[in-house]
């Protein structure tokens, strides 16, 4: 049964690229999963998918792919509306509202490119005609942060912010009805505005408006301009999709295995570890299309094999990179009650096993007992070296089920230089390490299918 299925991807096909000698050796059913994951990885890694940031056409484009192949592997949909998608949504912070505007003598500013008000500013409309030079009461004042920036230099530990905060309280006790910031300076003040702050507003509104807008709109100090403003913020927000499926076993327990399939996009989230000016595009071959290719082929086998003691419920989970969104959604929303989850298994990074070492990290060692026991009974481990670690903390998504009291497993192969890096390719997946990767979970499901209920264990 095996062997007669074939992944077909709903947007292009791509040809299997094992010709090792390793692959030759192999048993027919291990060389239909090793194909497989080469299949699975160069399409979630393929740049054209643009990195399957959460809420984007690329994590469409991946979620399409891993529900078609669910399905073909003889799992079914449990998500939302007994579809494959689970929604949720992701807060971004705030932005600014579409109806503001900063107008100098009729002129508007460019919001983000010409101007944009610090996260703290009042959310206020204001009308006023001051020189820029000047500062009288019941207008808006302009503050130069030369001086301020000049006097710190050097002073690690100075917060421009606070400084800015504690000057515009200050001006506005003064009866300033607005700040407006500009810096004339050679000291870079890298301001920008913070959408994730959640600062408390003070009495006026206070604005920054950039060297050049300054240079070019505001160049004469000594004139008076007519100023018309408006601050106003909107929460800012998009929706990511988990893609759960279900394997129905009639059993009484539950086992989840999961593993994220969102990533960084072209980094407009600011999580990358690439500080190069060009854009480029994060296609996270190892960081997780490695763990989602794994999800899929435990799903085709597990479909095809006798362990029926546990259900399976099978999670890609999105929002991972953003902050754990995807799975602390699911486990408020769960479609398997939580107290009847046996134990939660979370492949991430599991492409890059190093041939020489054979480490593979074990995680969530210590919330349960049974993984001891599990591990200890299985012969297969030989070729794997496991590093283990009890702690089942961290930013990841078998953390989201750890604090529910749901005993986990987090699998990974190490981390390596193209980590958050736009080399993470599929080119430099070890495809031959991964195929171990896979048995050895399957050995171990295998071997914990016979053992019942997991008992959690809190670390």
């Amino acid at each position: 049964m095996i062997a007669r299925i074939k992944f077909l991807t709903p947007i292009l096909i791509l040809p299997c690229l094992t010709t090792s000698t390793f692959a030759q050796k192999l048993k027919k059913a291990d060389k239909v999963t090793l194909t497989n994951l080469e299949t699975h990885i160069h399409y979630l890694a393929d740049p054209r998918l643009e990195g399957r940031r959460t809420g984007t056409s690329g994590e469409k484009a991946a979620s399409d792919y891993i529900t078609v192949a669910l399905g073909q592997a003889g799992v079914q949909p449990k998500g939302d509306n007994n579809g494959w998608l689970q929604a949720f949504e992701i807060d971004q912070g705030k932005e600014l509202s579409r109806d503001a505007y900063f107008i100098v003598n009729d002129r508007p500013f460019l919001p983000e490119k010409e101007y944009f008000p610090m996260s703290f500013s009042a959310t206020t409309e204001i009308t006023g005609s001051p020189a820029i030079a000047l500062q009288e009461s019941g207008v808006p004042w302009f503050f130069d942060l030369r001086e301020t920036l000049e006097s710190n230099a050097g002073n690690r530990h100075f917060d421009l912010t606070a400084a800015i905060r504690a000057k515009a309280i200050a001006c506005a006790r003064k009866g300033a009805t607005a700040l407006i910031l500009y810096n004339s300076s050679r000291i870079a003040d890298n301001l920008a505005f913070n959408p994730h702050e959640k600062a408390e507003p003070i009495a006026i509104p206070v604005v920054y408006i950039t060297r050049e807008a300054k240079r070019k709109y505001l160049k004469d100090e000594t004139a008076s301009v007519d100023i018309r403003l408006k601050v106003g913020f909107s929460e800012k927000r998009r929706t990511g999709h988990n893609v759960v499926g279900f394997l129905n076993n009639g059993a009484a327990n539950t086992v989840v295995i999961g593993a994220h399939y969102d990533h960084l996009g072209h980094g407009e989230d600011g999580n990358t570890l690439y500080h190069g000016k060009d854009s480029v595009t994060y296609n996270g071959a190892d960081d997780n299309a490695s763990g989602v290719a794994g999800l899929i082929e435990l799903a085709r086998l597990l479909a095809d094999s006798r362990l029926k003691a546990n259900n399976y419920l099978f999670v890609a989970f999105s929002g991972e990179e953003q902050g754990l969104y995807g799975s602390r959604y699911l486990v408020e929303h769960s479609p398997v009650e939580l107290k009847k989850m046996n134990y939660m298994i979370n492949l991430e990074m599991i492409g890059r096993l190093n041939d020489s070492s054979h480490v593979l990290t074990l995680g969530g060692f210590g919330s349960s007992p049974a993984w001891g026991q599990v591990c200890g009974a299985i012969k297969e481990k030989k070729e794997l070296a496991l590093h283990i670690d009890s702690s089942a903390a961290g930013q990841r998504d078998h953390t989201s089920f750890y604090q529910k009291e749901v005993p986990v497993l987090f699998v990974f192969t190490g981390a390596n230089a193209d980590y958050h890096m736009p080399g993470d390719s599929a080119d430099k997946i070890n495809y031959n390490g991964e195929l171990k990767v896979i048995k050895f979970i399957y050995d171990l499901i295998e071997t914990a299918d016979k053992r019942g209920r997991f008992a959690f264990r809190k670390l």
